[in-house]
C-alpha cells in the first residue's frame, strides 16, 4: 500500500509494562486519547491479538470514528494496529508501537504508515504527540526526544 509515514518518539516515566497496559485500558484512554478540540472519547477494546477497537473522538467540529484491529500483541515490547479513521474515508492505515525500558524510563516509539498522502504529517504528528503527552501524565513528568 503507498502513503505517507510519520514517527513519534517520547520517553515516559514508567516501566514498558505499565505503558503497554495503558494502550489496553479502555476506561483510561477515555482520558487521554483526545487530540486538538476532542472533548469526549468513546472507547471499546476487545485486549487481546486479533480484538477489535472503536475509538469515537467527539469534538465542536462532530465526529470522528476510528477503528482497526490488533495485530501483534507482544507484551511489553510491541502493540500494532490497523487504524481506520472515518476522517481520512476509512482507508485503513497502521500504527505500530515499539516499547524499551530505559533505565526508569519507558521509550515509546510510535510509527503511523499509510495514511493519505493528502493528510498533513504535521497535523498527525501533532495528534499523536499531544495524545502521548496525555498519557504522559498519567504517570508523572516526561522528558521528549
Amino acid at each position: 500500500m503507498n502513503g505517507e509515514t510519520v514517527t513519534v518518539r517520547r520517553f515516559l516515566p514508567a516501566s514498558r509494562e505499565e505503558v503497554f497496559d495503558a494502550w489496553l485500558d479502555a476506561e483510561g484512554m477515555r482520558e487521554w486519547m483526545r487530540p486538538g478540540s476532542v472533548s469526549d472519547c468513546a472507547v471499546t477494546l476487545e485486549p487481546y491479538l486479533g480484538g477489535h477497537f472503536s475509538i469515537v473522538m467527539s469534538s465542536p467540529h462532530g465526529e470522528i470514528v476510528n477503528r482497526g484491529e490488533i495485530l501483534a500483541l507482544e507484551r511489553p515490547s510491541k502493540l500494532q494496529f490497523s487504524w481506520v479513521s472515518s476522517r481520512w474515508n476509512n482507508q485503513e492505515t497502521l500504527v505500530t508501537l515499539e516499547l524499551r525500558q530505559a533505565g526508569a524510563e519507558c521509550e515509546l516509539i510510535l510509527t503511523h504508515e499509510r495514511f493519505p498522502s493528502e493528510c498533513s504529517p504535521n497535523q498527525l504528528l501533532s495528534g499523536w504527540d499531544e495524545m502521548l503527552r496525555k498519557l504522559s501524565g498519567r504517570f508523572g513528568s516526561a522528558s521528549q526526544s
